[in-house]
């Protein structure tokens, strides 16, 4: 009895943060530490750092996310019933959780380095940036992009310490693959975001027009990530991952329609979660092996 308040609390807090979409965020890290360590050492406690810093940051976003969004998400009927609007948290709660996540980053990034911990700022800045992006751009997709792009961005400075164009193409995939999936994740509330004045590209420029710029968003993510592989002198198994996260990625283009997207959370989570999983084991293997 004494033990279920606090599994509540913790599996409250995992659900107001989705925890589990950290998974969107950690493959494209971790491909690029196990690139980095073709031409640099690395250790296991700069992994652990690093999985740290990723945790931390993306924790203190969401919450800021949730926070700033409490009174939309209170009248969105797909969104009313998340912690925050159904009571089921305080705002001072998700606060101090946004708050200690940030202090947690900022000394994980110290103890990489510190031309980590001076740059922490400026990512925990954009990261929250994106939270009010929506209230006055449709270009808040592409904020979301550079958002996640920051992480494997970051391992490889991390890392180094060197500012190169070598991780810019990954990077820039990133925010194109980011941006593609929150594009068709956004057209569940376009109605919602024309009624509120919110920024979206479903919202401002139609069903029809959103899905063409996500299929264009995701070809670009596949080109920038065939020429990393060049760029890093990759192998056959790396470009079979970029091959299979192709695959995966347009599956969920196959799985929707304008008029028909009841099945998008199961393309939302499912099918780029499973792409980029496998486009970091095809990396590994490539680099390992």
């Amino acid at each position: 009895m004494f033990l279920t308040r606090p599994i509540t609390h913790i599996k409250t807090f995992g659900q107001l943060v989705k925890f589990s979409h950290t998974l969107f965020a950690l493959p494209f890290a971790m491909s690029m530490f196990i690139i980095v360590s073709k031409y640099y050492q690395v250790s296991v406690s700069q992994l652990v750092w690093i999985l740290l810093c990723l945790v931390s940051a993306r924790t203190a976003a969401m919450g800021w996310n949730r926070y700033l969004d409490r009174s939309i998400d209170a009248k969105n009927p797909r969104t009313v019933s998340r912690e925050l609007p159904a009571g089921k948290i305080s705002n001072v709660a998700v606060l101090t959780l946004t708050t200690l996540s940030s202090i947690v980053f900022g000394a994980s990034a110290l103890a990489l380095g510190m031309h980590c911990l001076v740059l922490a700022p400026f990512v925990l800045g954009v990261l929250f940036f994106y939270s009010w992006t929506k209230r006055f751009t449709s270009l808040s997709h592409m904020v979301l992009g550079l958002a996640l792009a920051l992480a494997p961005g970051g391992v490889w400075y991390a890392l180094t310490g060197v500012i190169s164009f070598r991780p810019v193409l990954m990077m820039v995939a990133v925010l194109f693959w980011v941006a593609g999936f929150d594009i068709l994740y956004s057209c569940q509330d376009e109605e919602f975001d024309k009624a509120e004045g919110l920024y979206s590209i479903p919202s401002r420029l139609g069903l029809d027009n959103a899905f063409q710029i996500a299929r264009l968003c995701h070809m670009c993510s596949i080109i920038l990530l065939f020429f990393t592989g060049v760029a890093f002198e990759m192998g056959a198994m790396y470009f079979l991952g970029v091959a299979l996260f192709s695959i995966f990625l347009f599956s969920q283009h196959a799985m929707l329609r304008p008029g028909n997207i009841d099945r998008i959370n199961a393309a939302f989570f499912n099918r780029n979660a499973q792409a980029s999983f496998l486009y970091f084991l095809c990396t590994s293997l490539d680099v390992l092996l």
